[in-house]
């Protein structure tokens, strides 16, 4: 299909909130992208409209069948005032596998970047300026046949929406306190724990109420059959150092394939550092607090960048990490991607796209 992307701007502009003011995920921009696939024709008619809801029917197959995939990226204003992307590519090249997994048809990856700087562009003056804050962009696909029935569907929207987010941490980054689960099981190998969909976000809730209600952060996900290897924390990937290694569990099925924790990876081998993908069991994780050797951990993911683990809970056991303070390697992981992302250091070739 062509990438020729209409762009029809509202009439209504609303008023742009203020950056002390931001939240996540509330207020939402003036304009937002949409493109449709029908089978035989394919991906088309791809434009920026202004921002308003879809009409579906009630029959429409995502509400019954859940055939829906999504992603999360940001644009930052730098502090030479440009607006980049952190990264688009490896965000569409993820959506596209998500999309395989549920037979959802792929994008073109052009149109899919395109898309994105596109409204980024047209809606430019929504980026924040204040160092923390960001454009939050979130590419969807879902499937639209108004039909009952288990197949995948014919006809489906991709879309894009936007928001100005705040910071993450608006008082400093701060260690959280993280209950590893014992009763319920975020994914099992040949799921969907490493596609990024609503259904890995449903299942996560439970536990993570019930962690919040204990007065914990979030929950430290096991493996699905073994119960004992260690998966993700919350809906981040997950980073433990160990004397002079740092391990995060392998990709295969089970994990998210995260973007910030790809970039984590890479810094870190490019400094030096001896960083593992491997499996990791929460009793080897034990064994290292009673010897003194956890040093640090860290989740990663695209809204907070890095987060420290203060202190972890198994089994009513505490196991207070670094003295409940940030790490070096934390500190250090999160002060580089952020000086990336806002254009104050050079980063890797192609990890930023200036819009």
């Amino acid at each position: 299909m062509t990438s020729t992307i209409k762009i029809q701007r509202t009439e209504h502009p609303k008023q742009r909130p203020l950056d002390k003011d931001l939240g996540f995920g509330t207020v939402f921009t003036d304009h937002m992208f949409i493109a449709n696939y029908d089978e035989g024709q394919g991906w088309h008619s791809p434009r920026v409209v202004p921002y308003g809801p879809l009409e579906l029917d009630p029959a429409t197959a995502v509400f019954h069948y859940a055939q829906g995939i999504f992603d999360g990226l940001k644009a930052f204003r730098g502090v030479d005032d440009k607006v980049r992307l952190f990264r688009p590519d490896r965000h569409v090249q993820r959506m596209n596998e998500s999309a395989a997994r549920l037979c959802i048809p792929p994008l073109d990856p052009e149109l899919a970047l395109d898309s994105i700087a596109s409204l980024v562009a047209t809606d430019r003056d929504w980026v924040p300026r204040t160092i923390g804050t960001s454009l939050y962009i979130r590419p969807t696909i879902i499937a639209t046949e108004p039909f009952l029935g288990v197949r995948a569907a014919k006809s489906y929207i991709y879309f894009v929406i936007m928001s100005p987010v705040g910071a993450y941490y608006p008082k400093g980054m701060a260690p959280v306190d993280i209950r590893v689960e014992e009763q319920f099981v975020r994914a099992a190998i040949g799921g969907l724990g490493g596609v990024k969909t609503g259904a890995n976000y449903a299942a996560s809730l439970m536990a993570s109420e019930l962690a919040k209600h204990e007065g914990f952060t979030q929950v430290l996900w096991l493996d699905g059959v073994h119960r004992k290897y260690i998966d993700e924390v919350g809906t981040m990937n997950i980073m433990v150092k160990i004397g002079d290694e740092i391990v995060t569990p392998p990709l295969g099925g089970t994990i998210l394939p995260g973007v910030t924790r790809d970039s984590a990876l890479t810094l870190m081998r490019r400094w030096g550092l001896r960083a593992s993908e491997r499996q990791l069991s929460i009793d080897e994780v034990i064994d290292a607090h009673r010897a003194g050797e956890l040093a640090e951990v860290w989740g990663t993911g695209t809204a907070a960048v890095i987060s420290p683990v203060g202190e972890l809970t198994y089994k009513g056991h505490r196991m207070p990490i670094n003295g409940g303070g940030i790490g070096p390697v934390t500190q250090r992981l999160y002060d580089s991607i952020v000086a990336i992302q806002y254009g104050k250091a050079p980063g890797p070739d192609g990890w930023t796209l200036a819009v």
